[in-house]
């Protein structure tokens, strides 16, 4: 009998570190340039406020921990990060819009694009603004 291998990662089928920090560069360039998100005044402040490598890194290392990569995220929480920024339904689904034009640039399969999809959406409550009752 052979003994089964272990599922590989969303990580390792990624590529790694290196194929990921690829992507984030080329999502963090299109979404700070968006000017359905940077109509926010907030979103556009912050953009401006940021050092554009800085942001990549965070994301780079965030992206990282979470599909199961060896990397320790050392950022603020995504609620600190973002709660003051006011974000809203609309500027999330076209900072999803923007992932999915990067996803497609680097024909990244559906079953992991499905999975990384899932894990961001994860993060949507502590990011957007709730709506009112």
């Amino acid at each position: 009998m052979s003994e089964q291998m272990p599922a590989k990662s969303l990580y390792e089928r990624l590529g790694g570190v290196y194929s990921i920090a690829t992507v984030v560069d080329d999502f963090i360039d299109r979404i700070m340039v968006d000017p359905r998100l940077n109509s926010n005044p907030l979103v556009d402040e912050a953009h401006h406020r940021v050092s554009p490598a800085g942001f990549k890194y965070l994301v780079t290392e965030m992206s990282c921990w979470a599909i199961g990569g060896p990397q320790q995220y050392s950022g603020r929480s995504m609620y600190d990060a973002h709660a003051h920024l006011k974000i809203t339904r609309e500027e999330w689904a076209a900072f999803m819009e923007d992932l999915d034009a990067t996803f497609d640039k680097f024909n990244v399969p559906q079953p992991e694009r499905a999975e990384f999809i899932a894990i961001i959406e994860s993060t949507k409550p502590d990011i957007v603004l709730p709506t009112a009752s």
